[in-house]
């Protein structure tokens, strides 16, 4: 497929129409010294500064418990962006003047006096706007969000009224369950209103995720097709080929259902699948996308078993290397029932989409790492080309590759240059690399730019976190106190366990593995 676009074709975006005039700030970041900060806060708005894409007047305050000075906390942030800066080296002009808007904090979360040290930081910026619009990143533990808008509203730093802005940002997980993210939510918004609320997921900052709505509504020829009418079945894989690693502490109290499911793989079901919204404001967007999420058909105990599979991996190898099992990792309980596997089929309820089943496949120790969207369109009448390809002719598919090798590819079927009558599916294939260059912002300089500037699209919703753990829950609590089984354990570099291909084999459907498109 030929990428390249004349150059007389039109564009909707103007050279320059996505810099907007943003109001000059302060950001705040509790958890200055953890790894978060280091590897993908800073390094973000470094290169947002380098893109003159922040505010003009804008300042940075760490804040965190260990003792530092601003000039040493900006010395470490130094050395870390040499390391994580997705471009290098690090351009020293731009590092000396966002380093000169560096500063640091040091205190206890929970103790009110370090507030005050840090409103007379703030207040001695010497500018309204920059004591007044703040932005509070909760770069730290969930069971201390709570505390933390609490201190910063008792310090008079965070207003649910008033002319200038403050929001917080908070990271997943957002709660263990639905019960621990209704507790959260209510905690939080004791001291802020739901529109100051930024619940982050970086998915949603990916490129190519954010392409999603963009190319479902303005390509008529795809939406026209894109409902049960046409549809035979959707395959959304998030696979990796990592192990769990050194987090085998958090993984025991997460799994890949909360890990992965609850969030990223959820979030991407409800673009796929979700209604056209009025417009593009926030609001809209994310009403279409709680829409979804409730319209999913519920899982009872009677259908989870039938429609949700669990894994486990054993000792295995990846690309050549040894992988010890699951429950030889650090961290791990030797007799533990966590899922490093789980894939789903589930259906939605409206009338869109009503009989289509979607399935969900996520997993750790997998052959490759990939993110992807399979559109499995149904199969032509077996009529024309019955004797050339019996009941094997490929059905038409639109794979949309979320990572790596990011693109949209078209599977059809044409025919075998010769004097016979062959039929060999064939690809038409668009990537992002070719078509755009190899540049592609991190998820969080798109997530920081957008709290920043106010506009919430990106961001999960009160109502949209509770819906997706209600989903979860009702599959967590059929597996409590439930041992795994032998067809649910895999070899770590196989796609899986075999009750995974059982699930789809029911409806006559198989796993597509996702192919690299060069």
């Amino acid at each position: 497929m030929n990428n390249s676009r004349p150059a007389d074709e039109g564009n909707c975006q103007q050279p320059g129409a996505e810099r907007r005039t943003l109001q000059p700030c302060s950001i705040v970041i509790f958890g200055a010294s953890g790894d978060l900060t280091a590897r993908k806060l800073i390094p973000a708005l470094y290169h947002l500064c380098k893109e003159h894409q922040m505010p003009a007047d804008f300042r940075i305050v760490g804040f965190a418990r260990r003792e530092k000075t601003d000039e040493s906390w900006r010395t470490e942030l130094r050395t870390a962006l040499d390391q994580f800066s997705r471009t290098k080296p690090v351009d020293e002009e731009v590092w000396k003047k966002f380093a000169a808007c560096l500063y640091y904090c040091q205190g206890d979360l929970a103790d009110p006096a370090a507030y005050q040290k840090l409103e007379s930081i703030l207040t001695g910026f010497g500018s309204a706007p920059l004591r007044q619009n703040l932005l509070f990143y909760l770069a730290i533990s969930p069971s201390q969000f709570g505390t933390v808008a609490e201190q910063i509203s008792q310090a008079r730093l965070l207003n649910k009224d008033g002319t200038a802005w403050q929001r917080i940002v908070v990271e997943k997980p957002f709660g263990h369950d639905l019960a621990s993210a209704q507790a959260l939510n209510q905690e939080l918004t004791r001291f802020a209103h739901e529109s100051q609320v930024f619940r982050i997921d970086h998915y949603l900052g990916k490129e190519t995720v954010q392409n999603i709505l963009m190319f479902r509504f303005s390509n008529s020829i795809f939406e026209r097709l894109w409902n049960r009418e046409s549809v035979d079945h959707v395959q959304i894989t998030v696979s990796e080929k990592l192990g769990v690693g050194e987090r085998g502490g958090y993984y025991e109290e997460a799994g890949a259902l909360r890990d992965m499911v609850q969030n990223h793989m959820l979030q991407v079901l409800s673009l796929i699948a979700m209604e056209p919204p009025v417009s593009l404001e926030a609001e809209s967007v994310r009403d279409e996308k709680v829409k979804l999420l409730k319209s999913i058909r519920p899982l009872t105990p009677e259908t989870v078993p039938l429609q949700v599979v669990r894994g486990q991996y054993f000792a295995g190898s990846v690309g050549g290397q040894p992988r010890p099992g699951y429950r030889q990792e650090t961290k791990v309980n030797p007799s533990s029932n966590v899922e490093t596997f789980a894939a789903l089929k589930l259906f939605i309820d409206n009338w869109r989409w009503s009989g289509v089943p979607f399935y969900l496949r996520t997993g750790k120790n997998l052959p490759q790492s990939a993110s992807e969207v399979r559109i499995q369109f149904r199969p032509t009448p077996n009529v024309l080309f019955a004797a050339q390809c019996g009941q094997h002719l490929d059905a038409n598919a639109l794979t949309l590759r979320l990572q790596p090798n990011e693109g949209i590819s078209l599977r059809f079927n044409g025919k075998v240059p010769g004097m016979s009558l062959g039929v060999r599916p064939v690809r038409m294939h668009f990537s992002y690399d070719a078509e755009f260059g190899a540049y592609t912002p991190e998820a969080y300089e798109r997530l920081l730019l957008e709290a920043i500037a106010g506009d919430a699209t990106l961001f999960i919703r009160r109502d949209e976190v509770e819906t997706a753990w209600h989903i979860v829950d009702s599959i967590r609590n059929f597996w409590d106190d439930k041992p795994l089984t032998n067809r649910e354990f895999y070899a770590a570099g196989t796609w899986g366990p075999v009750a995974a291909d059982d699930l789809l084999e029911k409806l006559g459907h198989k796993w597509h593995e996702p192919q690299i498109v060069t």
